[in-house]
């Protein structure tokens, strides 16, 4: 089914591409801004198994988008700066920015020196959890156990279902059923039994991925000393924050913030929502995050921004640089809003 959905979006925007659509419809759905998504920016990993290549790109994707926006003159703006000029409606000149969730290493290795040849600002969302080492980036486990094993068996509905992951399209295809399964589950220590049940099983120590992938407290100082770094919350768990009580909530968005100024001690004012979709975040969300004090706090619903944006502060579009679809031509498409315009069925704001 990914891989279907996955077709369906490159045909599309290769479709807006190749008839010139975007630039017909930039003037209406580029908006005033635009709120770039990452993860990973690191060089292309060996394998054909890479269920997770969705959340890399390559540095040389991300210096052809900074290229493009220079010759654009589109500003290059900092969070702080997204805030002012939407708080003051100052929409004179274009801007994007560009935000990279979780706090990986790479981020520091690959994506900083790209982004210092531009002379352009970056805002990491850092798991806390993550950062301390103890965290469970429980998408790169599943990853690891399926690579390992031949077959898997999980219990999915009551029921133990075996998975042939004997090939690398077996193997995908048991990832995405058994993520799907694993994002469904009514509460996070559901997902977490469940992963480190098949992490036991196949012989993958999920304690070490945070570590391996994720910048320490220690590295994280250096990095945020960059004039052109700012640091946000990522929640200190890094769960579904819908499935969770108020309290656990408002833990999770207030803790956050509080652990990492405290070892970082620098103030930290945006926030990015786990998973962010309509499953992950909502009208609760929003407006906790709102109590929570922070200025701004981006999802991952896809959208530009527009002068509306300005009354959904916490509740903020991203567009998604996706490893799956590293085309140096999808770039004016991406930028010109006509793809998110498409996707939500032509509305300019999705903050339901």
């Amino acid at each position: 089914m990914k891989l279907l959905r996955n077709t369906v979006i490159r045909a599309g925007l290769e479709a807006l591409y190749f008839s010139g659509a975007h630039h017909l419809l930039r003037p209406i759905f580029a908006g005033v801004g635009v709120i770039f998504m990452l993860h990973h920016v690191r060089p292309r990993r060996d394998g054909e198994f890479q269920p997770n290549h969705h959340l890399e790109v390559e540095a040389e994707f991300l210096r052809a988008m900074l290229a493009h926006l220079r010759a654009l003159d589109i500003d290059i703006v900092t969070m702080d700066e997204v805030h002012q000029r939407l708080q003051k409606r100052d929409f004179a000149r274009r801007f994007a920015c560009f935000t990279l969730d979780d706090g990986y290493r790479d981020n520091c290795d690959y994506a900083l020196p790209v982004m210092r040849e531009f002379d352009a600002p970056l805002t990491v969302y850092v798991t806390s959890d993550f950062a301390e080492g103890t965290g469970r980036v429980w998408w790169v486990a599943l990853e690891k156990a399926i690579a390992k094993a031949a077959s898997i068996e999980v219990p999915i509905g009551g029921t133990t279902i075996r998975f042939d992951t004997s090939t690398p399209a077996a193997k995908q295809a048991a990832f995405d059923r058994v993520h799907d399964w694993l994002r469904r589950l009514p509460a996070e220590h559901d997902l977490q039994r469940e992963i480190s049940a098949l992490c036991t099983r196949h012989d993958v120590d999920a304690s070490l991925i945070a570590r391996d992938l994720c910048m320490s407290w220690e590295e994280l100082k250096g990095f945020a000393d960059d004039p052109l770094v700012t640091i946000g919350a990522h929640t200190i768990t890094h769960c579904n924050l819908a499935r969770q009580s108020e309290e656990t909530v408002w833990l999770e968005l207030t803790g956050s913030r509080t652990r990492i100024e405290a070892k970082l001690q620098r103030p930290v004012l945006h926030l990015a929502y786990p998973y962010g979709d309509r499953i992950a975040a909502g009208q609760r969300e929003f407006a906790l995050a709102k109590a929570a004090g922070f200025k701004t706090a981006v999802t991952t619903r896809p959208g530009m921004i527009f002068a509306e944006s300005a009354g959904h502060m916490t509740a903020l579009q991203r567009v998604s640089l996706n490893g799956n679809y590293q085309d140096e031509r999808i770039i004016p498409v991406l930028t010109s809003g006509a793809a998110t315009a498409m996707w939500n069925g032509f509305r300019r704001i999705d903050a339901a």
